[in-house]
């Protein structure tokens, strides 16, 4: 799959991140921002019922707590993706043994206020501490009093506790209060993402209101629990295939957003469909195809692509592809 970010909104303070002595981390799971991993949800700031994100989007609920580094898949997950300490400090808090299921599976145990399931949390002085949750039964690395460098393996990313997809769950707190990463300043948020003082984050981290995850093409409408598995699309298909249908899975979406879809083949444009949202979505995915083949009818052989677009108020968010061959 083929992948070109078109709308990077990238909230960068004008100065150096913090002045000398100030609290400083590092994204706090080993993967590509973009490209392996993306930004599901972000600390709530709004203090009243409603959630709003530190620009005032959507990309949190109501009382979150902090940032979510989520993976495409579950696949992905078992290939055991570490969570790292975001700064030196020492471990003062760990949980483990809780199962990697979720929270909305039927056979999903009761949580009895265990949210964060198995997670660690880092002392790192002057007040300052950070908490790592839903992380893999079975991959806590590190032990109590330990004393931890930045990116020291902490486990791997799980599904446990309270949580529907895996992720990273990443807290930040000062003197016991919640800090945003992002805007550290408390209070009401501008909407340009500032808040008077500069993000903690060591190298800063672009903020992506919404995006594709991946993208595929199938013969038949897929069941949504396999995207979320981590369907991947097939290198070849017979010409009587009986249809081939491209999907696109996606996060961050918003009411009036459109989803474009395309396939295109050895004989030109084969199907164009755009469909809008019609409520704001954190996870979706969207499906369009074309029905073949009866009789002697059947799939030119060649190439194929299959182009999804993500497009909020005129603009493309994001765009990705795949393709998948067609042979006699």
């Amino acid at each position: 799959m083929m992948r070109r970010r078109s709308l990077w909104l990238a909230l960068i303070a004008l100065v150096a991140p913090g002045a000398a002595g100030a609290f400083i981390i590092s994204p706090p799971i080993d993967c590509k921002l973009g490209e392996t991993c993306h930004i599901q949800n972000y600390v709530d700031r709004d203090p009243g019922p409603g959630a709003a994100d530190f620009t005032c989007g959507p990309l949190t609920y109501d009382g979150h707590k902090g940032t979510d580094f989520a993976l495409p898949s579950l696949s992905a997950m078992r290939a055991d993706v570490d969570v790292l300490a975001a700064a030196p400090g020492t471990i003062r808090g760990l949980r483990d043994g809780m199962a990697d299921i979720a929270a909305d599976d039927p056979a999903a145990p009761a949580l009895d206020g265990r949210d964060c399931g198995n997670g660690v949390v880092i002392d790192h002085g002057d007040g300052w501490e950070t908490q790592y949750c839903h992380m893999m039964r079975g991959s806590i690395a590190v032990t109590m009093g330990q004393r931890v460098a930045k990116g020291t393996v902490l486990g791997q990313v799980g599904l446990s506790g309270r949580t529907e997809f895996p992720h990273a769950h990443l807290s930040v707190r000062h003197d016991g209060a919640v800090v945003d990463p992002f805007a550290p300043t408390a209070g009401p948020v501008s909407c340009d993402g500032r808040t008077g003082e500069p993000p903690l984050w060591e190298d800063p981290l672009p903020y992506t209101p919404g995006g594709l995850i991946s993208v595929g093409i199938a013969t038949g409408l897929p069941q949504y629990e396999r995207l979320k598995d981590g369907l991947s699309t097939p290198a070849r298909v017979p010409a009587n295939a009986p249809a081939l249908v491209v999907w696109g899975y996606a996060f961050g979406g918003q009411s009036g957003d459109s989803v474009i879809i395309t396939l295109d083949g050895p004989g030109g444009r084969i199907l164009r469909q755009s469909a809008a949202l019609d409520r704001d979505q954190a996870q979706f995915f969207r499906a369009a195809g074309k029905r073949c083949c009866g009789g002697p009818e059947r799939w030119p052989a060649g190439t194929y692509t299959g182009v999804v677009a993500l497009v909020r108020d005129g603009q493309e968010l994001d765009r990705a592809t795949a393709e998948i061959r067609v042979e006699n």
